[in-house]
C-alpha cells in the first residue's frame, strides 16, 4: 500500500496502478456493469435515470483505473500486467481491448453516459417551476 491518501469513492486508488486488481479484472467489472446499466437506462423513463448515477460513476472509475496500467510510451497495456486468472484469460481472449484507443474510448463513452444522467437529473429538478 502506498502512503498516498486515495481519492474518495468511486475512485479505486491513487496515481499508481493497483497491485491487487489487474486490468482484466477491472474490465470484467466495468463491462458487465456498463452493459446492465445501459440496458436498464434504455428501458426506463429519463426521470428514473438518476438511480443509476452511482453505477455509471463506478464504471468510469474502473475504466480510468485501467488507464493507470498503460505506460506513457506504449499503445497497449503490457501482457505482464495481467496477473490474475481472470485477467490473463480476458487478455488472451481479446488483447485489443487493452489498446490505448479502446481504453480512452471506453472512458469517454462512460463519462458521456454519466454526463447525460446528470443533465437529465438537473432538468428533472427544474420541473417544479413549470420549466
Amino acid at each position: 500500500m502506498t502512503e498516498e491518501t486515495p481519492p474518495p469513492p468511486p475512485a479505486f486508488g491513487g496515481a499508481e496502478p493497483s497491485q491487487i486488481i489487474d486490468p482484466g479484472e477491472f474490465e470484467a467489472v466495468a463491462g458487465r456493469l456498463a452493459e446492465s446499466t445501459g440496458i436498464q437506462l434504455l428501458n426506463m423513463p429519463e426521470s428514473e435515470h438518476h438511480r443509476f448515477r452511482g453505477a455509471m460513476a463506478y464504471v468510469v472509475a474502473a475504466y480510468e483505473e485501467m488507464l493507470k496500467f498503460l505506460p506513457p510510451d506504449q499503445d497497449a497495456i503490457p501482457s505482464s500486467a495481467f496477473v490474475s486468472e481472470v485477467g490473463r484469460a480476458r487478455y488472451q481472449r481479446d488483447p485489443r481491448n487493452y489498446e490505448r484507443g479502446i481504453l480512452e474510448m471506453n472512458v469517454r463513452d462512460a463519462r458521456a453516459v454519466l454526463d447525460d444522467i446528470d443533465e437529465v437529473s438537473a432538468r428533472g429538478e427544474d420541473t417544479t417551476s413549470g420549466g
